[in-house]
């Protein structure tokens, strides 16, 4: 089968590999770039436990092929923390929440609401809700991942790593 070179900036470096056309991105992160963080859940799309920042937006790896994401700028769970003393604050807050039980799902979600927290510091329930949306956890009721979010997102906010939170006046 014909292979087509692809080359993506992943979690800020540059890679490129050979995948056949019909791979789709989450298959050739976890085979081709080795990167397993990112799970393979249902592989239709429905669990969100694939999801990666691609240029920016938050998609479900399984969907899309991987010859679609030709030049783009990938961001995996790996890409999260700096390094392994140094972690992201969501990272941190669902270590202390207890956010995660037996993690399958917790790669998606810490993507997600990374995506989340960058542009809205402080959410509100409603807010994470429909942020975490496409992503189902199967083991913690969501609570203490809800509860992760906001300490995450206070950290985040006082360090400067997402914007200021600002209010909307009518």
């Amino acid at each position: 089968m014909t292979k087509t070179v692809l080359d993506l900036v992943v979690n800020g470096e540059s890679r490129s590999f050979a995948v056949e056309g019909h791979r789709s991105l989450l298959d050739a992160l976890r085979e081709e770039a080795g990167l397993t963080g990112t799970k393979k859940g249902c592989d239709v799309g429905d669990c969100g436990a694939c999801t990666v920042i691609l240029d920016g937006k938050p998609i479900n790896a399984c969907m899309i092929l991987a010859v679609e994401a030709q030049g783009a700028q990938i961001t995996t769970i790996e890409g999260l923390q700096a390094s392994p003393d140094d972690l992201h604050p969501l990272q941190q807050a669902f270590m202390e929440h207890g956010a995660s039980q037996c993690g399958f799902c917790t790669p998606g979600i810490l993507i997600m609401a990374k995506h989340l927290l960058e542009s809205n510091p402080l959410p509100t329930d409603e807010e994470i809700r429909f942020g975490l949306s496409g992503n189902i956890c199967r083991c913690t009721g969501y609570t203490k991942i809800f509860d992760a979010i906001r300490t995450a997102g206070k950290r985040m906010a006082e360090t400067g790593m997402a914007l200021p939170a600002t209010k909307v006046e009518a």
